[in-house]
């Protein structure tokens, strides 16, 4: 379930955790915190480098990164501007959960820009040269979806459906959650002692959901690291 003020959004979830291991087995997270991480999927690596910011990125990825903020636009394409790379906008599903990363992801509509003389051509990106006229293509329009069949049922939005309760392992692998799939995951990690499983419940804000963006990248043990003060993981 998402909770929400003016100024932060929080989805919450219930892990199960091993407290001989230290080790989260799995999480029962409800259709936000699955939105939430689906959404993972949608975001350029540029928007994935500018959140976890240059300094904390594995690899050369920050380096490329740094490389297009530092090359004079004397020798970028005329019509390239250079946030198309450094902070893309996204138009993503999981609007009532975004804030868990950003607000530079676009969650609402898609927006393009006409040619301020012909009105004949049209861009994503504001100030594209008009191969028409050679004007600059500022002039804002909504791109509106198609209206859904009126014998739909209203969207839910998102990514899945809020019909089930789901099973989010250490690895952010999901799953719909059942009593039997439950029972198969303890059998699967050779539970013995049902005592020291311990439920914990936690919050996803801000700050959780770029610690979970930036494990992702790191580690397969995804929910122990962010949520379980494990230096093994």
């Amino acid at each position: 379930m998402a909770t929400s003020n003016s100024n932060t959004t929080s989805v919450s979830m219930k892990l199960l955790v091993d407290s001989t291991r230290g080790k989260v087995l799995f999480a029962e997270a409800s259709k936000d915190v699955v939105d939430f991480l689906f959404t993972l999927l949608s975001l350029p690596v540029g928007t994935v480098i500018k959140l976890l910011s240059k300094d904390g990125m594995v690899g050369s990825l920050g380096k490329l990164y740094e490389s297009v903020e530092n090359l004079d636009d004397t020798y970028l394409q005329p019509n390239l501007d250079k946030d198309m790379l450094l902070e893309p906008k996204v138009t993503v599903a999981g609007a009532n959960i975004l804030p868990l990363l950003t607000n530079n992801v676009d969650s609402n509509a898609k927006q393009f820009y006409l040619c301020t003389r012909c009105d004949r051509r049209i861009s994503d990106v504001s100030g594209t040269v008009c191969p028409n006229c050679s004007r600059g293509m500022s002039t804002e329009v909504t791109y509106v979806s198609p209206a859904a069949p009126t014998v739909a049922r209203p969207s839910e939005g998102g990514y899945v459906k809020g019909v089930v309760t789901y099973m989010v392992m250490d690895d952010l692998e999901v799953k719909p959650m059942s009593t039997i799939s439950s029972i198969a995951m303890l059998n699967k990690f050779n539970v013995k002692e049902i005592g020291a499983l311990e439920e914990k419940a936690v919050n996803l804000g801000m700050e959780e959901g770029l610690k979970l963006l930036k494990a992702s990248l790191e580690t397969s043990a995804v929910l122990t690291k962010v949520f379980l003060d494990n230096k093994k993981a």
